[in-house]
C-alpha cells in the first residue's frame, strides 16, 4: 500500500467520519480492527457488483405480475399486444425502482446502523409476491396494488417489533448449533443456486431431478424444459467463461491476495460478454437480445415512474413472511456479533432500517426489501463498517442513471464469485457441536434443507422442530425418571439458554432510567476457553452463561 493511501486512511480515521464509523485508528476503544477507508470503499463496490444483477432480475420477475396493467380476460393476455406493451413499460419502471430502493436502503443501513450489509428486493420474496399472490399477469389471489399495500403494512409492523426488541431477541434464542448451520446452509444455497441458475453447471433431469447441465439450448430435452440437457453436456461457452474467468481466475488472484480480486473477476467476465459477435455474448441476435442490446446502448437514461409509483390499494392487506436470519448471519460473518449476548452491534437500528425500507419499497412498487447474502462478498474483501454499505448504496444510485449498463452484467459473471463466497461461509460447520447427536441432527437438517428447498425459512423450521422434538423429549424423560433416563453422552450436549441480558432494547432501558447489566461468562475449567468469539460455546459446545451470581 502506497504512503499516500496510508496517509489518506490515517487522516480519515482521525476525523469525525472515522469516529462515527469506528475505523481503525480513530482512537475509540471499540474501533473495528482492520477497517480502513480505502478497504471499505473497495468492499462496497464488490458488494454492489455481486448484487447488481438484482436490477434486471427483480424487474423481470415482478413484471410478470403485470403491475398496474389491466388484463380484461382470464388467459393472462399473453397475445394482447397492447397489454404486453404496458407490461414492458412496467418492467422498465421496475429497473429504476429496484436501483433506487437498493440505493436508499443500503445507504441508510450503512449510515445509521454502521453495518457492511447491502439491501435490495429479495429473491424468493419477489417470486412469491408475483406468482403466488398476484399471479402471472394478475391471475392470482389479489391485485398488484393490494399486494403492495400488504407489503407497506408489513414494513410498519416489523418496525414496531424492532423498536420493542422482539425481532432481535427471537433470533438470538436459537440454539447455537442451529445458528451456525444456518450460516453454512446459506453458503450451500449460494453455491447451489449459482451452479444451476447462474453458471448452469447443474441442470434438471426428468428421472433424477438434477443432473449435469451446461448444454446449449438446441440440446435441451424440449424447448419448454429449459436447462434439461438431452446430450452434449458441459458445452456451454458462457458456463466455461464463468467458471474460468469469474471463478478459477478470481481464486488465483485471491491466493496471491490481490486486492479486489472478486470485483476484477466479475467485471472482466462482464466485459468479455458484451460484444455481440461472440459465442459468449449477453446480447444474442434474437428478439430478446435485440431489445436488451437496444437498452444497453442507451448508456445513460433516467426514467420517471409512470406505471408503478404510489400504486397502493389499502382496501386489502396480507402479512408476508419475512426472515431476519440473513441480516444476522451477515453481521456474524463480519465478526460483529457479541459472543456473550449473541446480539450484534446496532441491531435495533438495523432492523428498523430494514422495516422502514420495506414500506418505502412498496411505495415505489416493489416487493419486500431484505439484507442480501451477496454482502458476504464485500465482507470477505475486508468490509467491516457502514462505509461499505454506503458505497454500495451510492453505486446503486449511479445505477439509476446508468441502468442500461449495470443491468447488463450477466449471471455467469457473478456466478463464480458467489460460489467462492459459499465456500467461505461453509466453514461455520466446524463450530457445530457434532459430538452430541441431539445437536448434530437438527444442525444437519438445517444445513441440507436450505439448499435443497431453495428456502432459508424451511431449513430453519426443520432445525427448530427437530431440536425441540429430540432434546425436549430427552429433557422430559430425564425429569420424569429423576435423572436416570439420559443419553449416554448427554453431558456433551450444547446447553441451551435464553440469551443473557434483557430482551428490552437499550433505548427503552435508558428512558426508564435503567442500565443494561453486562453478563459474565463462566468456564467449567481453567483450561477451557471460549471459541474464537463467534459461537459462544465452551469445550464440546457446552455453553455456561451466568448473569451476576445466578447459574
Amino acid at each position: 500500500m502506497s504512503k499516500s493511501v496510508v496517509a489518506l486512511n490515517d487522516r480519515i480515521a482521525n476525523s469525525f467520519v472515522g469516529r462515527w464509523f469506528l475505523l481503525e485508528g480513530c482512537g475509540l476503544p471499540n474501533e473495528r480492527q482492520g477497517s480502513r477507508f480505502t478497504t471499505e470503499i473497495r468492499a462496497g463496490l464488490t458488494t454492489w457488483a455481486a448484487m447488481a444483477y438484482i436490477i434486471a432480475v427483480n424487474a423481470s420477475i415482478l413484471s410478470d405480475s403485470g403491475g398496474t396493467c389491466v388484463c380484461p380476460t382470464s388467459d393472462g393476455c399473453i397475445n394482447d399486444t397492447t397489454y404486453l406493451a404496458c407490461v414492458s413499460e412496467v418492467k422498465r419502471d421496475l429497473i429504476t425502482t429496484t436501483a433506487a430502493i437498493s440505493s436508499l436502503s443500503s445507504f441508510l443501513m450503512g449510515l445509521l446502523a454502521n453495518l457492511p450489509v447491502g439491501l435490495a428486493p429479495g429473491l424468493g420474496l419477489n417470486a412469491y409476491f408475483t406468482y403466488s399472490v398476484v399471479g402471472f399477469h394478475g391471475t392470482g389471489m389479489i391485485s398488484y396494488r393490494q399486494a403492495l399495500a400488504a407489503v407497506f403494512m408489513e414494513g410498519w409492523i416489523f418496525l414496531f417489533l424492532s423498536l420493542l426488541g422482539l425481532r432481535q431477541w427471537l433470533v438470538r434464542i436459537m440454539p447455537q448449533s442451529l445458528v451456525l448451520s444456518v450460516g453454512a446452509g446459506i453458503g450451500l444455497f449460494i453455491a447451489s443456486y449459482t451452479a444451476s441458475g447462474g453458471l448452469n453447471v447443474i441442470g434438471g433431469s426428468t428421472s433424477t431431478y438434477v443432473s449435469i447441465g451446461g448444454c446449449n439450448p438446441e440440446d435441451y430435452v424440449s424447448p419448454t424444459l429449459v436447462g434439461y440437457c438431452n446430450s452434449r453436456v458441459l458445452r456451454s461457452p458462457t458456463m466455461w467463461l464463468g467458471i474460468f474467468t469469474g471463478g478459477v481466475f478470481t481464486v488465483f488472484l485471491m491466493m496471491y491476495r490481490v486486492r479486489g480480486a472478486i470485483l476484477i473477476g466479475i467485471f472482466l467476465t462482464a466485459i468479455v460478454s458484451w460484444p455481440r459477435p461472440t459465442a459468449v455474448t449477453y446480447f444474442p441476435y434474437t428478439a430478446t437480445g435485440e431489445e436488451m442490446f437496444s437498452f444497453f446502448k442507451q448508456v445513460v437514461t433516467l426514467r420517471k415512474l409512470e406505471k408503478i409509483g404510489n400504486a397502493l390499494d389499502v382496501t386489502s392487506t396480507l402479512l408476508m413472511l419475512m426472515t431476519t436470519r440473513t441480516l444476522y448471519s451477515m453481521a456474524k460473518f463480519a465478526g460483529l456479533r457479541d459472543p456473550v449476548t449473541l446480539d450484534f452491534e446496532n441491531s435495533t437500528i438495523a432492523y428498523c432500517v430494514d422495516a422502514f425500507c420495506i414500506s418505502m419499497g412498496a411505495l415505489m412498487g416493489t416487493s419486500p426489501v431484505t439484507a442480501f447474502i451477496e454482502s458476504a462478498t464485500g465482507i470477505s474483501e475486508g468490509g467491516k463498517t457502514g462505509l461499505t454499505a454506503m458505497t454500495t448504496g451510492i453505486a446503486f444510485f449511479i445505477s439509476i442513471f446508468f441502468s442500461p449498463i449495470f443491468a447488463s452484467i450477466p449471471p455467469w459473471a457473478t456466478g463464480g464469485a458467489l460460489v467462492i463466497v459459499g465456500s467461505m461461509m461453509i466453514r461455520n460447520v466446524t463450530e457445530v457441536n457434532w459430538d452430541y447427536i441431539g445437536d448434530a441432527v437438527p444442525a444437519f437438517l438445517t444445513l441440507i434443507i436450505i439448499p435443497l428447498t431453495y428456502n432459508i425459512a424451511y431449513g430453519v423450521i426443520a432445525g427448530i422442530l427437530s431440536y425441540i422434538l429430540l432434546n425436549g423429549t430427552a429433557f422430559v424423560l430425564k425429569k420424569l425418571s429423576g435423572g436416570v433416563m439420559v443419553p449416554p453422552n448427554y453431558d456433551e450436549a450444547e446447553l441451551w439458554v435464553v440469551p443473557p441480558g434483557s430482551m428490552i432494547p437499550i433505548w427503552i432501558l435508558k428512558l426508564l432510567g435503567r442500565e443494561r447489566q453486562e453478563p459474565e461468562i463462566e468456564l467449567e475449567s481453567p483450561a477451557e476457553k471460549v471459541n474464537d468469539g463467534d459461537s459462544g460455546t465452551v469445550g464440546h459446545g457446552e455453553q455456561v452463561i451466568s448473569q451476576g451470581s445466578s447459574g
